[in-house]
């Protein structure tokens, strides 16, 4: 009983990973495991109870937070993005400046995909959007089957990591937390806290690299093999450049402005989705796509998945409170330690660290079952302050965690992308090339990690630069 006592916090943490493949609401997954932890552990002395009376407190707090109160505006953009014409436009538009040039439709289909990505944030809504406007016109041009459904999954994915998503508004809330808690644990002064300006710079060079990756074997495709992604049959005629203004430039320059705006501390993070808001609502009611109804439908779907996603935040906030309260990020850090280079953070060459390896292989397979919220809610509060603590620069250790989930996601047999795709794919498009097309993108995940990882100047070159 003496050795279960310390590993109670871990045996809570393996508890959640055995339970969450059941499909049971994650939140609530999360609250009754740490509630059942709580009582088991008062039983055992290894936890205090009056300690939950801290936990309405920690929920206010997540209503009264300012970064999160951002979340409720990008859903709501994203939700005016998908029940307009707007994203359909955006895709004819861009596709017929191709003409009849091979590779127009995938290359627009990447470019929709990180237009779409801040506006989204969660992987499952950016696949389903992409899939239904994308596949088909992909599939009537002809093109080869396993190369669109793989542009569809790759691009749908970018709303994991390119700001300002809302799953990088999570995970930078959560990494201020944790870097704060990582200094306490080395017995240092809480300083150089962390803001979300910094974390989405330190995504820009990572992001960047990834697109530009993207863009290379999507025109690689189209320069060396022509076949496989031919243009479409019947061309549209190439719009005019003052319909291409509205169309293409407009949202473009307004999804630039907004992250500027926020970089550079003009306005907060909160603002800006408040002002992307109306300017999408607006722009949708001057079109004539958006009437009483559909906007109260619209509120209410905004409602039901911020609600699914606070819930989430709850859950995950509570599982926490229990886990410390357990020693268990004593004991995490305790084998972190352990591993081989636990305890030296070499991110130049000669230092593959197997702490570092661990969290994200971890962080890797639950990519298999878990949305990207659902994994930075359970992974980061628990194995990220260790991490800190033990010395890793915060910006690298986010951007490699961000870039991880993005890439469990694409991974056969059960790659939530993939899920997301075979859902909606025609009877003709095959789980085998859903699962072919997703290889070469893989390959590019992986490189750009294995880059970020061997140049961590990547993610932290550019918000040393804004210091």
């Amino acid at each position: 009983m003496s050795v279960l006592i310390p590993a109670l916090g871990l045996i809570m943490f393996g508890a959640v990973f055995l339970l969450l493949p059941f499909g049971f609401p994650v939140g609530f997954t999360l609250m009754g495991v740490a509630l059942l932890f709580s009582v088991i552990g008062h039983l055992l002395g290894a936890f205090d109870l009056p300690l939950l009376t801290a936990l309405p407190q920690r929920l206010i707090g997540l209503m009264e937070n300012d970064l999160l109160q951002a979340i409720p505006m990008f859903v709501y953009l994203g939700v005016i993005m998908q029940r307009t014409t707007l994203a359909a436009e955006l895709l004819e538009a861009m596709s017929s400046l191709f003409g009849s040039r091979a590779g127009g439709l995938s290359i627009s289909t990447v470019i929709l995909g990180a237009l779409l990505a801040p506006t989204t944030g969660a992987v499952g809504a950016s696949v389903l959007t992409l899939g239904l406007l994308a596949l088909p016109a992909m599939l009537a041009a002809k093109y080869r089957k396993s190369l669109a459904c793989g542009v569809v999954c790759s691009a749908g994915t970018l709303g994991t990591v390119l700001p300002p998503s809302i799953i990088l508004i999570v995970l930078a809330d959560l990494m201020r937390g944790a870097n704060a808690e990582a200094q306490i644990m080395r017995g240092e002064d809480v300083h150089g806290a962390l803001i979300i300006r910094d974390i989405y710079v330190a995504m820009l060079g990572p992001v960047g690299l990834l697109l530009a990756l993207y863009l290379l074997y999507v025109i690689g495709v189209a320069i060396f093999r022509p076949s496989a992604c031919p243009p479409p049959s019947e061309l549209r005629p190439r719009l005019p450049w003052t319909r291409l203004l509205v169309v293409v430039i407009g949202p473009l320059a307004f999804m630039v402005l907004l992250l500027a705006s926020i970089v550079t501390g003009t306005i907060y993070t909160v603002e800006a989705a408040a002002l992307g808001a109306i300017v999408a609502t607006v722009y949708a009611w001057a079109r004539g796509e958006l009437n009483w109804q559909r906007w109260a439908e619209t509120v209410r779907m905004v409602m039901r998945l911020t609600g699914m996603m606070f819930l989430l935040l709850m859950g995950a906030s509570t599982f926490t409170l229990v886990f410390r309260g357990l020693n268990g990020t004593q004991a995490v850090h305790g084998l972190l330690a352990m591993l081989p280079g636990g305890l030296n953070f070499a991110m130049l060459p000669g230092g593959l660290n197997f702490a570092v390896f661990a969290v994200f292989a971890v962080t890797f397979c639950f990519g298999f079952f878990l949305d990207a919220l659902e994994i930075v809610l359970l992974v980061v509060p628990i194995a990220m302050p260790p991490l800190l603590a033990l010395g890793a620069p915060p910006l690298w250790i986010t951007a490699l965690m961000a870039l991880t989930v993005q890439t469990s996601f694409l991974m056969p047999p059960s790659g939530f992308a993939l899920f997301f795709l075979r859902s909606i794919a025609h009877r003709e498009v095959t789980t085998r090339d859903i699962y072919r097309g997703a290889l070469p993108f893989i390959v590019i995940q992986l490189f750009a990690i294995a880059l970020l990882w061997r140049f961590p100047e990547l993610a932290t070159a550019l918000p040393a630069l804004l210091d």
